[in-house]
């Protein structure tokens, strides 16, 4: 199975034409697939192309490389805005798998699992797919269509994340059956950005409670203007609509549904209360 190592844009794109071969980042979902079916004809390391890693500020906002790996979101000079995506890049795997797997390959697999995704939802972030016919742009909640499915076509690849300026502060919480190296029961991000005692705006997000991780867009409008005690009793007495958790191995949908309220009022909380400053005595 021949690996190519292109080290720019266009001759990885050139490579990937007619559907052989498939692209490689970190390989954290590749590799153990391949233990249940075939290997691919060829694959593409998109790894050593300069322009799909690192995380830099542009005009509007952030660019995210995809290629980056959650160790690098992880260790990133970033805003309060960004605490979320540093809490859920914790969670991916192990240290070893934080050190290798991409951004870009979370979302593509499009597991309803993705510990990446509800952060970035809560970003509103956008994705910047690259192809030979150009380059085009769609916010991360088009992107990823259904389980394991994306609006990727065959070709393109997802050459970065755009993240918009915004004012607030990120926060992630995961429930799981064990504290470490587990699939998520549910997850929640929440970006809060507050004026005085009292909610100015709120985007929250959910995975692994749905097909696909989902933005509460109807939450949201009740949160705006509400204090801190106030949104939580919005939060405890919102019906969830639409979230649609399932019975598995891991828990039943009712205990979903029930542990998502106290996850996104505790999101919210963290999220709208400042980080206090750590003083060193000498």
């Amino acid at each position: 199975m021949p690996l190519h190592r292109p080290e720019s844009l266009d001759a990885a794109l050139e490579l990937l034409q007619g559907g052989r071969a498939v692209a490689l980042g970190g390989g954290t979902d590749l590799y153990p697939a391949l233990r249940d079916g075939a290997p691919p004809p060829e694959m593409v390391d998109l790894t050593r192309i300069a322009g799909l890693r690192g995380i830099t500020a542009v005009e509007g906002g952030w660019r995210i490389g995809g290629a980056t790996t959650w160790t690098q979101v992880v260790k990133a000079e970033l805003p309060p805005l960004f605490d979320g995506l540093k809490a859920a890049a914790r969670e991916v795997g192990s240290v070893q798998i934080q050190n290798a797997g991409t951004v870009a390959g979370n979302l593509c697999n499009a597991s309803p699992a993705a510990d990446g995704v509800p952060a970035l939802l809560a970003l509103e972030a956008q994705v910047e797919l690259a192809g030979q016919g150009g380059t085009r742009r769609m916010a991360l909640g088009e992107f990823i269509t259904g389980p394991r499915a994306t609006a990727l076509k065959q070709g393109e690849i997802l050459s970065a994340l755009f993240i918009p300026e915004a004012p607030g502060r990120g926060a992630f919480l995961k429930l799981g059956a064990r504290r470490y190296l587990v699939i998520s029961i549910a997850m929640v991000a929440a970006v809060v950005e507050m004026e005085g005692d009292r909610i100015k705006s709120a985007r929250v997000a959910v995975g692994a409670c749905s097909p696909v991780a989902r933005r509460l867009t109807a939450l949201e409008a009740a949160l705006a203007g509400a204090t801190l005690e106030a949104a939580e009793q919005n939060v405890l007495s919102y019906d969830f609509p639409e979230l649609s958790p399932i019975d598995d191995v891991r828990a039943r949908a009712t205990y979903r549904r029930e542990a998502v309220a106290t996850l996104v009022a505790r999101a919210i909380a963290e999220a709208a209360t400042p980080k206090k400053e750590v003083t060193h005595v000498a």
